[in-house]
């Protein structure tokens, strides 16, 4: 783990040496990676719109013959909480009402009665051993959570810091449903507001994400090193699109 930390840490000043970028270059990013973690996320989650049809469906506006209107609403909503995590980025804390505002604008087009609104039963995810907690018990885990946010950035590197706050919302589960896509939105706002790119989680690691979650109710290493794998990657890319 510390050989890839070092491997994300020298990229990473890399990436600090051609800051500031001009205006348009700023602009351009942020509106592909607003294409690429939307697409990449919903897919994650069984969305069915390719990369090209997400792009479609969130500049344009139009939809795709064929394809079901959740996985647009999905598009679109998610394109929106993107939007209100770049807000966020100049902040150096992140709230429980972030969180929920987050949640609100992804699924308030699906389900606005429970978009932002933490669950009210139980929920059960297939294939997982571990259950998940009571509704009663989210919103003291959730204070938790926001305090374990706190502390970890004071002591982890940036990118285990994040890595961690995905975990720890996900073995939450607080809302009905969309809680894998706002773990995700939530670790990227993490390593945001502390200088880093965003990191795409390519559907193509699906299998090993999900067991790599599974696992990490006993053992949090091969979930840790995926997500370095991850950033490390998103690194990279980042550094070839500006033809370094």
């Amino acid at each position: 783990m510390k050989e890839l930390l070092k491997k994300i840490d020298d990229v990473q000043k890399q990436i600090h040496e051609l800051r500031p970028l001009d205006r348009e270059a700023v602009i351009s990013l942020k509106d592909y990676y607003k294409i690429g973690l939307t697409w990449s996320s919903n897919a994650l989650e069984g969305n069915t719109l390719t990369e090209s049809e997400t792009k479609v469906v969130i500049e344009d506006g139009l939809t795709i013959g064929g394809k079901p209107l959740k996985d647009h609403l999905e598009a679109s909503g998610h394109a929106d909480a993107y939007e209100e995590m770049m807000g966020l980025v100049r902040n150096k804390d992140i709230t429980e009402n972030n969180i929920v505002k987050l949640h609100r604008l992804f699924f308030s087009k699906i389900d606005d009665e429970n978009a932002g609104v933490y669950r009210r039963s139980r929920v059960f995810i297939s294939g997982s051993h571990y259950p998940l907690p009571g509704p009663e018990n989210v919103p003291g885990l959730m204070k938790g959570c926001i305090q374990n946010i706190a502390a970890n950035r004071n002591s982890e590197h940036p990118v285990i810091a994040a890595a961690k706050a995905h975990l720890e919302f996900v073995f939450i589960h607080p809302f009905i449903d969309g809680n894998g896509r706002i773990a995700r939105l939530l670790m990227n706002l993490l390593l945001l507001q502390e200088g880093y790119t965003i990191a795409l989680i390519p559907p193509v690691l699906r299998n090993e994400y999900i067991a790599s979650i599974e696992s990490a109710h006993k053992n949090e290493e091969d979930f840790l090193r995926l997500i370095c794998r991850c950033v490390h990657e998103t690194q990279k890319d980042y550094l070839r699109m500006l033809d370094l």
